[in-house]
């Protein structure tokens, strides 16, 4: 099985921004530890602060890989073009969230993505990503 993790804006400064609300450890320590629990499954790796490189990758990768989870940052709420890219892949995409986004800011309340995802999962911290590849792993036994 092989599993894209998509993440983008400023997600590449976990660990250094805003713990109180992301917490305190990178995206890569975290990383390592997902491969080491999932060791037979491919996980790649992707993330991105622009949202054309973003549908780039998905589009490359989402006719071929058995699903994407993906963290869009604020172009959660405001992304038709992901939107439209997750609807034109073949690829299952779960919607992920470090925070709990309901319990944030009221623009933060809205997905423009989340009517185009497999589901969603929000508010578990990076321990977001571990239930989102379990999901996974469980559509395609199914």
């Amino acid at each position: 099985m092989k599993i894209l993790i998509v993440n983008g804006p400023n997600l590449n400064l976990l660990g250094r921004r805003e713990p109180g609300i992301y917490g305190s450890s990178d995206f890569d320590t975290y990383l390592t530890s997902l491969r080491a629990r999932y060791a037979d499954v491919e996980i790649e790796y992707y993330q991105s602060n622009s949202e054309g490189l973003l549908i780039d990758r998905m589009q490359e990768c989402g006719f071929s890989v058995d699903g994407i989870v993906l963290n869009a940052g604020a172009y959660t709420h405001t992304s038709v073009a992901l939107h439209d890219c997750i609807r034109a892949i073949t690829t299952p995409v779960i919607e992920v969230h470090i925070s709990n986004v309901h319990q944030r800011e009221e623009f933060r309340h809205h997905s423009m993505i989340s009517g185009a995802c497999r589901g969603v999962i929000c508010g578990f911290g990076l321990d977001s990503y571990r239930l989102a590849i379990e999901a996974l792993i469980g559509t395609k036994h199914d």
